[in-house]
C-alpha cells in the first residue's frame, strides 16, 4: 500500500470515527419538549411538540442491527388527550434533493408560518413565525423529516452519506425514520399520510411502494409540485419532452408580464390554453421532425412559439425552435434588464451589467430562503428549545445543503441508468396494490421548475386503470412552485385537502 492510499485511508477513518461521534451524541440527547394550541376551524386545538432525532440502520426489513447509520430530525405535532392516539398523521418533507422540511413546516401545513409577500418578493426584516388558521393541524398529527444532511439530521460515515445521496437509499432511510417513529410513539393504529414538495414527491412516489411492501398501507398520498418523471423536466440534447411540456408555463408566464399581443395577452388561461393546443397539434410534431421542416414550416412554428410565449421568432429559431428553462429565464424581460424567478416567475430580479446568459441567482427562492431560515431558528431555539436541553450541543442547521444536491445519485436498483429518475411507475403500482390510497396533487401556475403541464403528463402516463385514476385529484394554483406562500392560495389549498379528505373511502 503506497504512503498516499494509507493517508488517504486514515483520513476517511478519522472522518468516519468524528460522524460516528456526532450521531452517537445525537441520539443520547433529550428530545425537545414544549406545548401550544392554535385555533383553527373555530376550535382552540391544544398540541405537544416533540423534536429529536430517531435512529436510522442499514439492512432490510427484519434484519436491521448493529450501529445507526443516521440520525434523522423529526419534528412533531400531537392533538393533546387520549383519543388522539388513533388520529390520522402526516409526515411531510421537502425536497432539492437537499432540503430540509422548514418550508412546509412554517410555510403551510404546521400550527406556525411565516409570513411573506403575496407577490413573492422578499419581505423586510425581521421575520417571526405567527399563528398559522389554515394549519393541517385540523385534520391531522404532523411530523416533519429532515432527510439527512439537511436541518439538523446526521450520517455516521462515509458509506453512510453516500447511500443517503442516493434515490432509494434516501427512500429507505426515511421509510425506516417513520416506522421507528410509529413505534416509539405507539402510533400504528393511526391512519397515515406522506405529503412530500418537488423532489419530496419524486421520494413520496416510491415511498408508497416501499412502506406497502413493509406492511404499512397509506391512507393518502399529498404531492405538491411534482418532480417523479425527471425526464420531462430535464432540458437535455435529445430530449424533446421538456420543451413541449414547459410552453404552456411559458405563456402564463408572458401574459402575466405583459409581453404577448392581440387575444393571448387578454388572460393567462387564455395563452397557456393556447400553448397547449399548439403543442398538441403542431409543435410536437415540428420537434420530432427536425431537419425534415421546409423553411416556410420552421417559419411558421418559430413565429408561433414567439407569439405564445413572448419572445422574437428569430429568437427561437436561433435556438432551433427549443426555447431551454434557463435561456427563458434570460430572454423574456431581458429588454427591462431583469431576469425570471424559476420557482415563482411572477418574480423577477435584476440581471448583472454585463446581461450574460448565465445563472446568477434565483430571485423567487432567494426571496424566502432567508426569511424561513431566520424564523425557523428563532422559533426552534426560543419557543420549542431545540438545542436547550441538557448534554446538547450546538448544531448547525443546514435548510438547503449544495453538498447533497451536487452528490446525488440519481440511479435506480442496480445502479444502471441516467439521471432521468421516474418514480411515477412505483405510484402506480401502489395505487394498483392499495385500494384505498387517494392521491391529491397540487400545482402552481406560474412554477418553472415543476411546470403543472408536467405534472399533467406525468399523471396522464400513470400505468392505472379508470377506476384507480378517479382517486387522483389534481388541483392548480396561481403562483409558483412554493403556492403556500401567497394567501389566497394557501386557503384554496386548505379547502381542498379538506374536501379530498371528506371524499376517501372509510
Amino acid at each position: 500500500m503506497s504512503e498516499t492510499t494509507r493517508s488517504t485511508a486514515a483520513e476517511k477513518e478519522e472522518a468516519n470515527k468524528r460522524q460516528r461521534a456526532a450521531v452517537d451524541q445525537a441520539l443520547s440527547e433529550r428530545p425537545a419538549c414544549s406545548g401550544g394550541s392554535v385555533v383553527l376551524g373555530g376550535r382552540r386545538l391544544a398540541y405537544q411538540v416533540d423534536a429529536g432525532f430517531v435512529p436510522v440502520r442499514s439492512g432490510t426489513l427484519g434484519e436491521s442491527h448493529g450501529e445507526p447509520d443516521a440520525a434523522i430530525f423529526m419534528t412533531a405535532y400531537q392533538l393533546e388527550g387520549e383519543a388522539a392516539a388513533h388520529r390520522p398523521i402526516c409526515f411531510a418533507f421537502n425536497g432539492g434533493p437537499g432540503s430540509a422540511s422548514m418550508f412546509l413546516h412554517l410555510g403551510a401545513l404546521g400550527p406556525k408560518r411565516v409570513r411573506v409577500r403575496d407577490d413573492g418578493g422578499m419581505p423586510a426584516p425581521p421575520y417571526r413565525v405567527e399563528d398559522n388558521p389554515l394549519s393541517w393541524f385540523e385534520h391531522f398529527d404532523l411530523v416533519f423529516i429532515d432527510p439527512p444532511h439537511t436541518g439538523f439530521s446526521l450520517t455516521a460515515s462515509e458509506d453512510a452519506r453516500k447511500k443517503a445521496f442516493s434515490v432509494d437509499g434516501d427512500v429507505a432511510m426515511l421509510c425506516e425514520a417513520m416506522r421507528a417513529w410509529l413505534g416509539r410513539h405507539r402510533r400504528w393504529g393511526s391512519p397515515v399520510y406522506l405529503c412530500g414538495e418537488s423532489y419530496g414527491t419524486t421520494r413520496a412516489a416510491t415511498m408508497a411502494e416501499l412502506l406497502c411492501e413493509q406492511g404499512v398501507a397509506l391512507a393518502g398520498l399529498i404531492l405538491v409540485s411534482c418532480a417523479m418523471d425527471i425526464q420531462a423536466l430535464e432540458f437535455a440534447p435529445r430530449n424533446d419532452l421538456p420543451y413541449a411540456l414547459f410552453l404552456p408555463a411559458f405563456a402564463g408566464t408572458a401574459q402575466y408580464h405583459g409581453c404577448l399581443k392581440g387575444p393571448l395577452a387578454e388572460s393567462a388561461d387564455a395563452a397557456r390554453q393556447a400553448a397547449q393546443d399548439f403543442v398538441h397539434t403542431d409543435y410536437l410534431s415540428a420537434l420530432h421532425r427536425g431537419a425534415t421542416l421546409t423553411d416556410k414550416e420552421r417559419d411558421r412554428i418559430a413565429r408561433r412559439v414567439g407569439e405564445l410565449i413572448g419572445l422574437p421568432a428569430a429568437v427561437v429559431e436561433h435556438m432551433h425552435l427549443r426555447v431551454s428553462d434557463f435561456r427563458y429565464f434570460h430572454e423574456l424581460l431581458r429588454d427591462r434588464g431583469q431576469v425570471l424567478g424559476r420557482l415563482d416567475a411572477r418574480v423577477a430580479g435584476p440581471m448583472g451589467p454585463d446581461r450574460k446568459r448565465e445563472w446568477e441567482f434565483d430571485p423567487s427562492i432567494d426571496a424566502l430562503v432567508a426569511p424561513y431560515t431566520m424564523a425557523a431558528m428563532d422559533y426552534f431555539r426560543s419557543t420549542l428549545g431545540i438545542g436547550e436541553s441538557e448534554g446538547s450541543v450546538e448544531r448547525v442547521y443546514v435548510p438547503m445543503s449544495e453538498q447533497a444536491h451536487k452528490a446525488w445519485n440519481w440511479n435506480r436498483g442496480d445502479g444502471q441508468g441516467n439521471s432521468f429518475t421516474c418514480t411515477s411507475t412505483d405510484l402506480a403500482r401502489a395505487m394498483r396494490r392499495l385500494p384505498h390510497l387517494g392521491v391529491f396533487v397540487a400545482s402552481g401556475q406560474f412554477d418553472l421548475g415543476t411546470p403543472y403541464s408536467a405534472t399533467d403528463w406525468s399523471l396522464d402516463q400513470l400505468d392505472i386503470n379508470a377506476e384507480v385514476r378517479a382517486r387522483i385529484t389534481h388541483r392548480y394554483y396561481g403562483a409558483g412552485h412554493m403556492m403556500y406562500t401567497r394567501e389566497a392560495d394557501i386557503r384554496q389549498l386548505k379547502a381542498d385537502l379538506a374536501d379530498w379528505l371528506t371524499a376517501l373511502p372509510r
